[in-house]
This record gives C-alpha cells, sequence and structure tokens, in this order.
C-alpha cells in the first residue's frame, strides 16, 4: 500500500504545484482547487496568502522516490578487524 503525501506536482502544475498537488491528494480535479484559491482572494484576501505559504512550506514531488529496504544476510559484508 502507498503512503500518501501532499507534495508539489511537476507534471500538471501551472504556477508552484500547489493546487495540482492538494488535487492530487483529496482526488479531485486541479481546477475545483484553483477555483477555491481565487474565490478566497477575491472574497477575503486570503487565497494568495495561503498559496504562497504553501508553495514555500510544501515539498516538491522527486521524480525518484527513495525508499530504504532492509538487508539480506548475504548482503552485509564484514570486514576483519585487523
Amino acid at each position: 500500500m502507498s503512503e500518501k503525501r501532499l507534495t508539489r506536482k511537476q507534471e500538471s502544475r501551472m504556477l508552484f504545484g500547489v493546487a495540482a498537488g492538494i488535487a492530487d491528494y483529496l482526488n479531485i480535479d486541479p481546477v475545483i482547487v484553483r477555483l477555491v484559491f481565487v474565490l478566497m482572494t477575491l472574497l477575503h484576501g486570503w487565497g494568495l496568502l495561503i498559496y504562497a505559504v504553501m508553495a514555500i512550506v510544501m515539498p516538491q514531488e522527486s521524480s525518484v522516490a527513495a525508499k530504504a529496504n532492509p538487508f539480506d544476510e548475504e548482503e552485509i559484508v564484514i570486514k576483519d578487524a585487523s
């Protein structure tokens, strides 16, 4: 089972990938998230500030997911302590 992470997306981004990352995390269309940010900006003025903070705080999606795998007994090499 893959672990879901909130990250900025590279492939479907328009500015910084924040809306695409949130949409991927919530399994919704990125257009909906973008519209919410626009409405929050127009109605209260907080949308742009929240987007900017999230663009700074959210990690960027990496192309290669690093994952630690346990060693097998055959893979462990012990050097002689001379």
